[in-house]
């Protein structure tokens, strides 16, 4: 029997002011700076499927469906955040209740606005009848099961999922009110700056609110909010001092290699499978994301160290410990999040002599450097030597080098290595993909 029960726990008036209360605001929100995401949104309007937004808490999903719903009109939705505490005790069988009410205030509409949807158990049921109602459902969440393959099942296969990350380069760029440069006539002051706004997006991140409130600690506040809403009190975890303790050590080494049975007795944790299920917790929770290597061996990839990445650059400089800024990590971190935005395929890889390649990408056949520059002889010589010994054991199609500077081709056995500015590549790939 369920602690609360949400219908005899607040008067019909009550819930009436907050349904009234919740739509006002979610219309005049700040719809801020437009997202990609919004076309593959306004896209999926023209389908019957639930529209199923996924991503980190505070990245801006809220604001998402706004910028959809200004687009469909006032009177056409109703709109509903489980994140309100007035929803305490709501189950799915309290959908035919509200549904009613919603009628009798706003009239009969086709379309549900629905944010942080995972806070109620069974959600899934009541929606999937409401579609075949004939009802339109746009969805947000903060965690990644909501695009698992059960939920497939459950929905049977009629919904879209759109994962939405923090601001990429470009959103970053309109963010602050830069223009996006012609690369045809890039001069050498406006590549000086387009490297400086690159180094800015490095150290702040790209979470919406914390940029447009610098002056308040919003990245630590959204951590530790990650830490025990959404993991902590989710999974009813009584050991939050191992799972800090993790997660902070995670934290504190982007693009780092973390082997399992190591970070068990280093962190001195109770046993390989604590680590197991801290790591899915916070990936389901969009902290971290891990990469496996790439190998013909299924074995091999599942028992290598696996290479770990924030979901925000400026989460790792908040939150993160460090004796010195490691500002070819962080980098290697950020293109890992713009390869990942529209790939799910992504490995690093491990040569026969040693040498690690970041990114290897199947589909493409494409390796992947990242270095914060390569004015260091000794560095230049081994993101080449990486690759050039990769290109003698994979099938590779092309390869590139991403770094502060655009740099003539370098051959290696025929395949030329292209060498790429990073703040010039993100934006042509964020505009391709």
């Amino acid at each position: 029997m369920n602690e609360i029960n949400w219908k005899s726990h607040w008067a019909n008036d009550q819930i009436r002011s907050m349904l009234i209360e919740q739509s006002d605001s979610f219309w005049n929100r700040d719809t801020g700076t437009e997202r990609s995401k919004l076309k593959e949104v306004e896209a999926a309007a023209l389908l019957p499927h639930a529209v199923i937004i996924s991503g980190l808490r505070r990245v801006g999903k809220s604001t998402l469906l706004a910028q959809i719903a200004h687009k469909l009109g006032r009177d056409s939705f109703y709109y509903i955040n489980f994140e309100d505490d007035r929803f305490l005790g709501f189950q799915a069988e309290d959908a035919n209740d509200l549904y009613q009410m919603l009628v009798e205030i706003f009239g009969d509409r086709k379309i549900f606005f629905i944010d942080e949807i995972q806070n109620i158990p069974g959600w899934e049921y009541f929606v999937r009848r409401f579609m075949d109602m004939g009802l339109k459902f746009y969805i947000t969440g903060s965690n990644a099961s909501l695009l698992s393959q059960e939920l497939g099942t459950r929905l049977t296969g009629r919904y879209i999922p759109i994962e939405l990350f923090p601001f990429s380069f470009t959103e970053y760029l309109k963010f602050r009110n830069e223009e996006l440069p012609d690369f045809q006539r890039l001069t050498t002051v406006k590549k000086a700056r387009l490297n400086e706004l690159l180094n800015d997006y490095l150290s702040s991140g790209g979470i919406p609110e914390s940029l447009k409130y610098p002056e308040f600690p919003l990245l630590q506040t959204l951590y530790d909010d990650v830490i025990y809403r959404d993991i902590a009190t989710r999974h009813k975890l009584d050991a939050v001092t191992a799972l800090k303790k993790m997660a902070f050590y995670l934290i504190s080494n982007p693009a780092g290699l973390v082997n399992f049975n190591k970070l068990k007795a280093q962190l001195q944790l109770g046993s390989v499978n604590t680590v197991i299920n801290y790591v899915e917790y916070m990936q389901n929770s969009w902290l971290i994301f891990t990469l496996n290597l790439y190998a013909y061996s299924l074995k091999r990839q599942q028992i290598a160290p696996k290479k770990v990445y924030c979901i925000d650059t400026g989460m790792v400089n908040t939150v993160g410990f460090y004796f010195s800024l490691n500002s070819g990590k962080l980098m290697e971190n950020l293109v890992f999040l713009a390869l990942r935005r529209c790939c799910k395929e992504i490995y690093y890889y491990k040569t026969a002599g040693d040498y690690e390649v970041d990114f290897y990408l199947p589909e493409k056949k494409q390796l992947i450097q990242v270095a914060y520059h390569l004015n260091d002889p000794a560095t230049r010589d081994r993101e080449i030597r990486s690759i050039a010994e990769a290109v003698k054991e994979i099938k590779v199609e092309s390869a590139l080098i991403l770094s502060d500077a655009n740099e003539d081709d370098v051959l290696i056995d025929g395949l030329p290595i292209k060498i790429r500015s990073t703040s010039e590549w993100l934006i042509d790939w964020e505009l391709e993909s």
